[in-house]
């Protein structure tokens, strides 16, 4: 099968090596072309346009970093829904609002095309290995002409509503997520006089009931940023997870519920941010509350 992939960023491009070692033709088109680069040396095509990603592949999965550039590789003069839209497969595998995605399934499908939106837990990691895990919105018999490529990509796929269900499912996983990387640095200040090893702690952390499985994926990285070893390595930065979080609230709001904790999380992630670390691996988010984040004006 011919895959386009819009968005080689370091999700998008993880899907492309994925797929490509499992022997499908991909054609990949990226805002900025620089970022293919790794993906064309692999084997991928270049597409001068989302347009053009539409006319030659039989489906096309978007992965993109926020509404506005979602909007563009759709809508815009150039972009998949421009032209040669008919009967194709579009996938949206970008982390966007429920009511985002809910508009989405309703302007693709009026031109004509079937529209999924599936995104997916998981990092870098596991989609290149097909072991993401997806959450699926969109009519029956779309998710089933989907599930072939997205079984590639991910070890389980859950179809959980129609259009702005996936988005939802997404925010609600991620939620717990984001509010422990603030529960987690409040733990190590406790714990703090007694200047224990970094490594050690996110062991015994990761051990215990206090540890999820972030801490098995991200220890090590963690455990160099409490160490002040450096790292340029970002797997998520702050600026996504403060989106993502935003998203989690508004969400909220539209259903008429509370959410005191994630909203003072948010609190805590843009005071992290306006000190500097927007674009910092959510490792140092942890530094931060150890040096200043947390600390109590004396």
């Amino acid at each position: 099968m011919k895959i386009g992939i819009a968005g080689t960023g370091k999700m998008g491009s993880a899907m492309v090596a994925r797929l490509l070692s499992q022997g499908h033709q991909v054609m990949v088109w990226n805002r900025t072309a620089a970022k293919a680069q790794p993906s064309l040396a692999a084997g991928a095509t270049w597409a001068a346009s989302p347009h053009e990603l539409t006319a030659q592949t039989d489906a096309v999965i978007s992965m993109v970093s926020d509404e506005q550039a979602l909007q563009e590789v759709y809508f815009s003069a150039d972009g998949l829904l421009s032209g040669a839209a008919q009967g194709k497969l579009l996938i949206d595998m970008s982390t966007m609002s429920s009511a985002r995605q809910a508009d989405m399934g309703k302007r693709v499908t009026a031109a004509g095309a079937a529209y999924v939106e599936c995104p997916v837990g998981g990092s870098i990691g596991p989609a290149k290995e097909g072991k993401l895990l997806g959450f699926a919105g969109g009519a029956d018999a779309d998710i089933s002409r989907a599930l072939p490529i997205l079984n590639v990509l991910c070890r389980r796929v859950e179809h959980v509503g129609p259009h702005g269900a996936g988005a939802m499912m997404k925010l609600a996983i991620n939620l717990p997520l984001m509010v422990y990387w603030q529960t987690l640095g409040e733990a190590l200040s406790l714990i703090e006089p007694l200047g224990l090893e970094p490594s050690r702690v996110i062991d015994i952390f990761s051990e215990s009931s206090g540890g999820p499985n972030m801490l098995k994926v991200r220890g090590g990285m963690i455990a160099q940023a409490l160490a002040g070893e450096k790292n340029d390595t970002v797997t998520v930065n702050l600026a996504t997870m403060r989106k993502d979080v935003r998203s989690m609230l508004a969400q909220a709001t539209e259903q008429h519920r509370k959410m005191p904790l994630t909203a003072a999380t948010l609190e805590n992630f843009d005071a992290a941010a306006a000190s500097g670390l927007d674009a910092a691996d959510c490792s140092q988010l942890l530094v931060w509350w150890l040096r200043q984040g947390g600390k109590l004006p004396s």
